[in-house]
C-alpha cells in the first residue's frame, strides 16, 4: 500500500504531462477560432456574391 501512495505522489509531482495538456488546449482554442471565422465568412459570402452579380451585370459596356 505504501508503494501504492508512494508511486501516486512520484505521478502528482511529475510535470511531462502538463507540456501536452498546454498543447493541447491551445491546438482547440485555435481550432475554435478558425471555426469561428470560417462559419462567420462563410455565412457572409451568398450576400456578397449577389451584390457582386448585380453590380457586374449593371456595368454599361459600350462606354
Amino acid at each position: 500500500m505504501t508503494l501504492l501512495l508512494a508511486r501516486l505522489r512520484g505521478q502528482f509531482r511529475d510535470e511531462d504531462g502538463a507540456v501536452t495538456v498546454d498543447w493541447i488546449v491551445l491546438t482547440a482554442v485555435t481550432v475554435m477560432l478558425g471555426m469561428a471565422t470560417a462559419f462567420t465568412v462563410g455565412s457572409n459570402i451568398p450576400g456578397l456574391a449577389n451584390q457582386l452579380s448585380t453590380t457586374v451585370e449593371n456595368v454599361d459596356m459600350d462606354g
